[in-house]
């Protein structure tokens, strides 16, 4: 998840140029692919220009490149085919601080229709459906060491583990002396903040298998507690060694 939140930067970053900024904008309403002379014209840029901003927002994933001939004749003598541009099929979002509201509609589109489907309470489907995608998450490569939250605190190694995946799905864990540690963001804030019951259930469940599954993959989680513990500023989950 860091890889791809700095990809998804260096894309937003590439907007705050003008010229980029208003070169995509034209891109992107048109129709079909452009080329780099129809949207120099657009924008009021020499060409040379069109093409410097274009292949750098195509480098940072914005916009996508086809090679056509304008002019629609084929065979000898029909001319070298074009570059085009049109607007790139990845999507990119960024927030600070980290929001997964893309991860909470997921949880919550599985759990409706699985509500639907078997006729369970809504409640028990989500915390069904966030224990699955806990799940999915733990058996994720494991991330790279170092350190989990950026402070220089000793704690076991099943603690570490569990906080090194947390981080890279936006729950910035802060690991403490006691063996404890505390999410000091909800990826899911504004959802928590109108339905606190549903989400924090919802969170506890995704955290909880998190945990199981790293320790299914041979992390020591045996140890480990995970439980609702709602405090200002902090996500309502908080995960402790039970030796502590």
């Amino acid at each position: 998840m860091q890889d791809e939140f700095a990809e998804q930067a260096a894309g937003i970053g590439a907007l705050a140029d003008p010229v980029r900024r208003s070169l995509y904008r034209y891109v992107v309403a048109q129709a079909g692919a452009v080329g780099r002379e129809e949207a120099a014209a657009a924008v009021g840029v020499p060409v040379h220009t069109a093409k410097f901003h274009l292949d750098r927002l195509v480098a940072d994933g914005l916009l996508e490149t086809e090679f056509r001939r304008l002019s629609g004749r084929t065979g000898p003598g029909a001319g070298r085919p074009s570059k085009l541009y049109r607007r790139s099929s990845q999507e990119l979002s960024i927030s600070l601080p980290e929001r997964r509201y893309d991860l909470a509609g997921e949880i919550l589109a599985t759990a409706i229709e699985r509500s639907m489907r078997e006729s369970v309470p809504v409640a028990d489907a989500v915390r069904t459906a966030a224990a699955e995608r806990g799940r999915r998450i733990a058996a994720e490569p494991a991330p790279a060491d170092g350190p989990a939250n950026g402070d220089d605190v000793e704690a076991p190694a099943g603690l570490e583990g569990v906080a090194r995946v947390l981080a890279r799905h936006g729950y910035e864990p802060r690991l403490s002396g006691d063996g404890q540690i505390r999410l000091a963001n909800c990826p899911f804030d504004r959802l928590a903040g109108e339905y606190r019951d549903l989400v924090c259930g919802m969170n506890l469940a995704l955290v909880e298998a998190v945990v199981a599954g790293l320790g299914a993959a041979g992390l020591d989680t045996a140890e480990l507690d995970t439980e609702l513990a709602p405090e200002p500023g902090f996500c309502c989950v908080r995960i402790r060694s039970g030796d502590r």
